[in-house]
């Protein structure tokens, strides 16, 4: 029974639901023009949509900014949180007089072992 309901039709390759009594979501277009190479890039989003004042061009992958009329919208990177290095990490933990006496117990540490482990091997 199922192989005859299906004879005719190509699997996959066209869809059996129709957009009738679909009702589609306003859109609006709205420009964003990258701070680098100056390429503007048009953007569909929800006409009722939050819109990002920043995003990333397509060709430069710099920031590109909103343009409203003919400004564009100031970006706020003043709450940007600024990555933290793995220095940065330890500077919190310790100051650097304090590093530098780590430091020298554990050079003399390895030195001790290496020149222990050089009289064993001469013997």
């Amino acid at each position: 029974m199922a192989d005859r309901s299906l004879r005719g039709i190509r699997l996959g390759a066209s869809s059996l639901q129709s957009e009738e009594g679909v009702v589609f979501h306003e859109r609006a277009n709205h420009t964003y023009v990258c701070t680098q190479c100056g390429r503007e890039t048009v953007m569909t989003f929800a006409a009722d949509a939050e819109l990002p004042e920043a995003w990333e061009c397509r060709t430069c992958g710099a920031e590109a900014v909103l343009r409203v009329g003919d400004t564009v919208v100031e970006v706020d990177h003043s709450g940007d949180k600024v990555a933290r290095t793995h220095w940065d990490m330890l500077l919190e933990r310790r100051t650097v007089p304090e590093l530098e006496e780590l430091l020298e117990e554990r050079l003399a540490l390895l030195r001790s072992r290496r020149g222990g482990d050089a009289s064993r091997l001469s013997a």
